[in-house]
């Protein structure tokens, strides 16, 4: 078997037929397994997998781009190539992969984070050097970080004529495609609210930890602030912690939010800690599944709403959804029967239904 460079292994062998052979997929998985939310993106993608009857391997790379370029290199050019590669642009990796993937007959899937303008560009500009993408899903990030600030305003409530809100803001990283768009939702809400005054923004890498050290300066530095925006989860639970050594109460005298349905997140929802949270886009890559296994029974999956697709599975969750939430976390398989999903004998007009509803039925 290949060992894949730095990277954690997980397996997940399926046969469909007595003498088939599954098809294989390798999922470059940009995170760690430390964090909550790409364990669980993992898990659903396996639960798919096994619906599916599709061999799915899975590797982290710790955030370290180099990482991702040498799993993406050894998978390509060994002679265990996988069927599909699904990856994510996260830190702009995406072009690198499609010019490895030149030429070596592996399906490429992208999810997450779709190209930038740039991106684009270059591969425009030299199309033969490049691998063509069979498809892509992303989420909506850009309206996930404008719900996101416009919940927080919300539930702030009106303020008397004169006065501010102070908002303080935690994103990831710079060279993250969704971090980029979340902040661009934030501004948007902002534009529409001057009362709300950012008094920072700051990346925190996505880390409890990095977040919590510039929360704790923060909040020194600006006593009156009253709502926290943070794009993930991790960095509001880091922020929270600060805010606690403060003497305050998450929830109380400054509303916080945060984006991931990971069983913490959920929980601090329903217990008041988080007064604002959106999720559902875990789910994207399971939904690839879908896709790869529809491809591999020869449905053009281009048909079904295009080859590259946002869909709007980031939404505010309410306490409701986070208990059916916690309880679907507990199952093998997420209540989906991921094989009720596929395109194959519906017409053109159909459309996939991926969305946080249908786990929620």
């Amino acid at each position: 078997m290949l060992k894949f460079f730095c990277g954690v292994l997980l397996t997940l062998g399926a046969v469909s037929g007595s003498f088939a052979q599954a098809a294989s997929v390798l999922f470059l998985n940009p995170g760690s397994t430390r964090e909550a939310f790409w364990v669980s993106y993992s898990q659903f993608m396996q639960a798919a997998a096994r619906d599916l009857g599709m061999d799915l391997r899975i590797v982290y790379s710790n955030r370290q781009s180099d990482v991702v370029i040498e799993q993406a290199r050894r998978a390509l050019q060994g002679p265990d190539r996988p069927d599909y590669l699904v990856f994510v642009n996260e830190q702009y990796v995406a072009p690198q992969i499609l010019r490895l993937a030149q030429g070596r007959g592996v399906k490429l899937f992208m999810v997450n984070s779709a190209f930038t303008a740039d991106q684009t560009s270059l591969m425009d500009a030299q199309p033969d050097k490049f691998a063509e993408l069979l498809g892509s899903l992303v989420p909506n990030d850009e309206e996930g970080g404008y719900l996101m600030l416009k919940e927080l305003i919300r539930l702030k409530g009106p303020v008397p004529p004169g006065q501010v809100i102070e908002l303080l803001a935690f994103s990831g990283l710079k060279i993250t495609p969704s971090a980029q768009l979340r902040e661009k939702g934030m501004m948007r809400a902002l534009a529409e609210h001057p009362e709300v005054h950012l008094r920072q923004l700051v990346y925190s890498g996505w880390t409890r930890e990095r977040a919590y050290e510039q929360a704790r300066l923060l909040f020194k530095r600006y006593p009156h602030t009253s709502l926290v925006w943070s794009a993930n989860d991790e960095m509001a639970f880091g922020a929270m912690q600060a805010y606690t050594e403060t003497g305050g109460q998450p929830g109380k005298g400054v509303l916080f939010s945060a984006v991931n349905t990971s069983p913490q997140a959920l929980q601090a929802l329903l217990d008041g800690r988080l007064s604002a949270l959106l999720g559902g886009h875990f789910s994207l890559g399971g939904w690839a599944m879908v896709q790869l296994h529809d491809d591999e029974l020869g449905v053009d999956i281009s048909q079904y709403g295009g080859r590259d697709q946002q869909i709007p599975l980031l939404q505010l969750i309410d306490h409701a959804q986070a208990k059916r939430l916690l309880v679907l976390n507990s199952t093998q398989n997420y209540g989906v029967d991921f094989r009720q999903l596929s395109a194959k004998g519906h017409p053109s007009s159909w459309r996939y239904p991926f969305s946080l509803q249908t786990l929620m039925h």
